[in-house]
C-alpha cells in the first residue's frame, strides 16, 4: 500500500518532528497548516484554515492520504468554546476527507488533559486523579475538549471505516517557534535571560511538583510511536500514554539544567512564582539579546510560553505516566530525559534561536 501521510499541524513541536520522521521513513508527506513549514525538506505544504470547510475541501481536493496526523488545536478564552472550535477543526478535517475514503488510519495527538482536567480546572482540588496515569481511567465528569475531539474520531471512524489511535503525550520537549506549550524552550529562553541579566533561575512552580517525581515526552519519541500505532495491528482503535520511559524529580533536574547554562539556580523556597510574572517584563529584554547575538526570533512570545509551563511545573500533585500499554503491544522506544533538554538546548543553539 502506497504511504501517503498529511501530518496537521506541520509548524508545531509535534507535527514537524513527526513530518521529518516520516519523510526519513520513505513516506509522501504533506503538512497542513495556515502558514505551512517550508524548512523542512520534501515536505509537501498545504495552507488551509480548519475552520474554513469550503477553503479546506479546495486545499485537499487533490490528496488522498492514507494515514492522517492530527497534531493541532487552537486556544481560547473558555473550555466551551475550546469544544466549538477545535471539535469543529477536527469534524472539518475529516468530512473533507471523507469525499476520497482514501483514508486507513486516523492519530490523534491529545493530552494528559485528559486526566487531569481542561485549563480551567486544571489538577484543582477534586480534580486529581491517581497516579500513574493509565489509559482506562475513565473520563472526567466535566467538560473537556479532548474528548471532544475524540468523538470526532469515532464518528468519522465509524461512518468511512478508518482505523484510529489517540496519542497523550505528557508535556513535549522539541523545537518549534510560534508554538501555544513550548516547556523546553521557553526553559532555555528563560535561563538565557537570566544569564545576560544575572538573575538567578528560580523554581517557578508548586512544592508537588518539586519534589514529586514526573516524565514528559521528547518529540522524537511521540513521532516514533504515532507511526508505530498507525502502522501496527495490535495498536489500531487504542487509546495511549507516551512518554520517554523513565521518571526525574524537577528538584535534581532543574539543578543540572542551570549548570548547562552556567547559572545559578534557586529551588522551591514555600512559594510559588509564576514564570509569567517573573518574565512579563523580559520582551526588551530578549529582543536586546536577540539582536547582540543575532539570533533568528527576537519576539519573545513566539518562543515562550510561560503560562502554559506554569501549568505543568505549578500542579499540586505529582504527575507519572504509566506505559505498559505500549509497551504489551510491542513499542519499546525509550529517551533519557536530562539528555532529551540538553539535545533541545544543543538544537536551540544550532538552529540561532538561543545565544
Amino acid at each position: 500500500m502506497d504511504k501517503i501521510a498529511l501530518v496537521v499541524g506541520a509548524s508545531g513541536i509535534t507535527g514537524s518532528n513527526l513530518a521529518i520522521k516520516l519523510i526519513a521513513d520513505g513516506w509522501n508527506t504533506y503538512g497542513l497548516a495556515r502558514n505551512p513549514n517550508l524548512e523542512i525538506n520534501n515536505l509537501k505544504p498545504v495552507a488551509a484554515d480548519l475552520l474554513d470547510l469550503d477553503g479546506l475541501k479546495l486545499s485537499l481536493a487533490e490528496i488522498k492520504p492514507t494515514h492522517v496526523y492530527i497534531t493541532t488545536w487552537m486556544r481560547n478564552d473558555t473550555e466551551a468554546e475550546n469544544i466549538r472550535v477545535n471539535s469543529l477543526m477536527v469534524r472539518n478535517l475529516l468530512d473533507a476527507l471523507s469525499v476520497h475514503q482514501s483514508v486507513v488510519h486516523v492519530a490523534l495527538v491529545t493530552g494528559l488533559k485528559h486526566y487531569l482536567g481542561p485549563f480551567e480546572a486544571y489538577a484543582q482540588d477534586g480534580f486529581l486523579p491517581e497516579t500513574p496515569l493509565r489509559e482506562e481511567h475513565p473520563r472526567l465528569d466535566i467538560e473537556n475538549f479532548y474528548y471532544a475531539q475524540e468523538d470526532e474520531v469515532y464518528a468519522a471512524a465509524a461512518r468511512d471505516g478508518f482505523t484510529w489511535s489517540i496519542h497523550r503525550p505528557h508535556t513535549v520537549i522539541g523545537q518549534a517557534v510560534g508554538n501555544a506549550m513550548n516547556l523546553g524552550t521557553t526553559l532555555a529562553v528563560y535561563a538565557s535571560i537570566c544569564k545576560a541579566t544575572g538573575r538567578k533561575f528560580r523554581w517557578p512552580g508548586s512544592a508537588a511538583q518539586w519534589n514529586g517525581l514526573s516524565d514528559v515526552t521528547d518529540a522524537g519519541v511521540l513521532a516514533e510511536h504515532l507511526i508505530w500505532a498507525s502502522t501496527t495491528d495490535a495498536a489500531k482503535n487504542e487509546a495511549f500514554n507516551v512518554v520517554n520511559g523513565d521518571v526525574f524529580r524537577w528538584s535534581r533536574l532543574w539543578k543540572r539544567l542551570a549548570a548547562y547554562f552556567q547559572i545559578e539556580s534557586l529551588g522551591f523556597e514555600g512559594t510559588i512564582f509564576p514564570l509569567e510574572q517573573e518574565m512579563k517584563d523580559d520582551a526588551e529584554v530578549w529582543k536586546k539579546i536577540a539582536v547582540e547575538h543575532e539570533l533568528k526570533e527576537t519576539n519573545l512570545s513566539r518562543l515562550a510560553s510561560a503560562w502554559h509551563t506554569d501549568l505543568d511545573l505549578g500542579r499540586p500533585i505529582e504527575v507519572m505516566t504509566d506505559m505498559s500499554k505500549s509497551r504489551k503491544k510491542g513499542f519499546l522506544v525509550f529517551q533519557d530525559t536530562e539528555d532529551a533538554f540538553y539535545k533541545l538546548f544543543d538544537t536551540l543553539r544550532r538552529s540561532h534561536l538561543i545565544p
